[in-house]
């Protein structure tokens, strides 16, 4: 899951037309956001990626379940059970941090227009994994410990979704990796947060899954994932033009402020 693009206003924001990176010598080329069609039906590279990275994290915490000791069954059934409700929480939470925004019930519930937050999945499914183990007599901590690097998997390819729809993206900069995107009918060099957020994701992957099995303790590996991907949430937050406002006077986010207390 990954949220929208929308203006700290709430306005839907996006770029269009080609994209490039002129500082590194890539020119204009352009990204059709649907991937394919089927029986007439648009399938888009966003879904194409959510759905690969919910696949390879499943694969992942299979063999993580299989080498610590953990029956692989179970994680069928909380993927299962825990996937539904995730998507759920990631509604809500953006739903409760954007009332003003919402005239009805159903625009509270019209998720396929867009508005989702990973805090928000990644707190329900805590809350599924908690009860599903105290159910089952499984090792809670334990079991985060299997599904932490399956989760920062899956955000690391997830945020490709954000840059085919060229969304997420950060503030004006002139930096040699800057990406031009047309914004508001303007050209505009922007930090390609999407990436910065994609990369701290696989450096984060690739130290979890090396220190799993010299972990001290159950939960050791689910807490350090909570430090890291806190930690570069909130520099990758600042940088950003969508982030939801918890103080405007100070720029202060409201997930800055969910990744200091993640931290």
């Amino acid at each position: 899951a990954a949220e929208a693009g929308t203006t700290q206003g709430g306005k839907p924001m996006h770029g269009s037309g080609a994209i490039a990176f002129p500082g590194l010598g890539i020119g204009e080329f352009f990204v059709d956001r649907v991937a394919f069609t089927v029986f007439g039906r648009e399938v888009y590279w966003y879904g194409v990626f959510i759905a690969t990275a919910f696949l390879l994290g499943v694969l992942l915490s299979l063999r993580l379940a299989r080498e610590n000791g953990l029956d692989q069954d179970h994680i069928v059934n909380l993927v299962l059970i825990t996937t539904p409700v995730s998507i759920v929480g990631a509604r809500a939470y953006y739903v409760l941090t954007t009332l003003d925004r919402y005239d009805s019930f159903y625009d509270m519930i019209a998720i396929w227009e867009g508005g989702i937050a990973i805090y928000g999945a990644i707190l329900a499914g805590m809350v599924c994994f908690f009860v599903y183990c105290r159910a089952k007599k499984l090792p809670f901590l334990k079991v985060l410990d299997v599904a932490a690097p399956s989760v920062i998997l899956g955000q690391g390819i997830g945020r490709w979704g954000n840059f085919v729809n060229q969304e997420a993206f950060g503030r004006v900069t002139d930096l040699p990796w800057r990406m031009e995107l047309t914004i508001d009918g303007v050209r505009q060099a922007v930090h390609p947060t999407f990436l910065y957020e994609s990369i701290w994701c696989f450096v984060g992957l690739a130290l979890l899954t090396a220190y799993i099995k010299k972990r001290k303790f159950n939960g050791d590996i689910a807490l350090r994932y909570l430090i890291w991907y806190g930690a570069g949430r909130f520099w990758i937050e600042a940088l950003r033009t969508d982030s939801l406002l918890l103080v405007p006077s100070i720029g202060l986010r409201v997930s800055q402020v969910v990744a200091a207390v993640a931290v």
